[in-house]
């Protein structure tokens, strides 16, 4: 598409940051992301999936200064809609919006509460260096609409510390798997893509970060319920020491009918046995 944003006119991140008094906050799990040949990795690794940004809307959430979001719209997204709960934040990304018109959104407000599908039509991506803080809810949330409407996004790509990330892509019998990888890998094929050092934050992180991907997979009509799912991930998990007999007591019917051993306990129980077991 024709891109209407002059990019060498705007001011580098750091002067956006000092004009706006834009120190990251720890409370709000503020890490800026300035190095724009990162932002511009995190978008072509996102572009990859959809083949071009042109047609889709991407919703960025937490933005900051904005250098994830001129990555974006250099790369040809039809729209960025960017929800930044920082007023700070909203102020320091009015010379973007300026510059980008139409093609830019920016909403003041906080993401737990924003229903991002009534926002626009699809195809929509979902495209973010996450709040550190919010990350998992925020993650669950769109795996719950997901669930309900698996083309409500076509991929999303999202920025996390490396230890949620492992856990997101844990293989059974991994001490990181858990509830987080068994329901995000029942509905996405799961992708690690790489690693950003601590250094290409401001400021830094005392922890890696990780970009994983997300591409939602097509469910079977009888596929169990998102609450089914989380009730017996949360059951298993909850005492992941104990044998699945005891954690998974009220599933027990089940094991006879599928061939689960009772003896093992949660780690080493399949994504699709979970999934078996909550469809019963």
């Amino acid at each position: 598409m024709t891109m209407n944003l002059d990019f060498d006119t705007l001011p580098p991140l750091r002067e956006v940051i000092a004009e706006h008094n834009l120190r990251a906050q720890k409370s709000l799990g503020q890490n800026f992301l300035l190095d724009l040949n990162m932002t511009d990795k995190i978008v072509r690794h996102a572009s990859d999936i959809s083949g071009d940004l042109s047609g889709v809307t991407v919703f960025e959430i937490g933005p900051g200064p904005g250098g994830l979001t001129r990555s974006l719209l250099k790369a040809g997204a039809e729209k960025v809609i960017a929800v930044e709960y920082d007023e700070r934040a909203v102020q320091a990304l009015q010379g973007l919006q300026e510059a980008a018109g139409k093609r830019l959104e920016i909403i003041h407000g906080d993401a737990l509460e924003i229903d991002l599908m009534g926002l626009a039509p699809g195809p929509r991506m979902i495209v973010a260096n996450l709040p550190y803080n919010i990350a998992t809810p925020l993650l669950i949330n769109w795996l719950r609409k997901i669930r309900s409407d698996p083309t409500s996004y076509q991929s999303m790509s999202l920025m996390f510390q490396k230890e949620v990330a492992q856990r997101l892509a844990a293989a059974p019998g991994n001490k990181t798997y858990g509830r987080l990888s068994v329901i995000a890998g029942w509905l996405c094929d799961i992708n690690m893509a790489f690693d950003l050092p601590a250094s290409a934050f401001t400021p830094p992180p005392k922890v890696t970060s990780s970009v994983v991907q997300f591409i939602p997979k097509t469910l079977p009509d009888d596929a169990p319920s998102f609450e089914a799912v989380e009730k017996i991930t949360a059951a298993a998990f909850g005492q992941r020491r104990k044998m699945i007999r005891s954690s998974l007591k009220d599933y027990k019917a089940g094991f006879e009918a599928l061939g689960i051993d009772e003896t093992i306990r949660a780690e080493e129980l399949s994504i699709e046995q979970y999934i078996q077991l909550a469809a019963l």
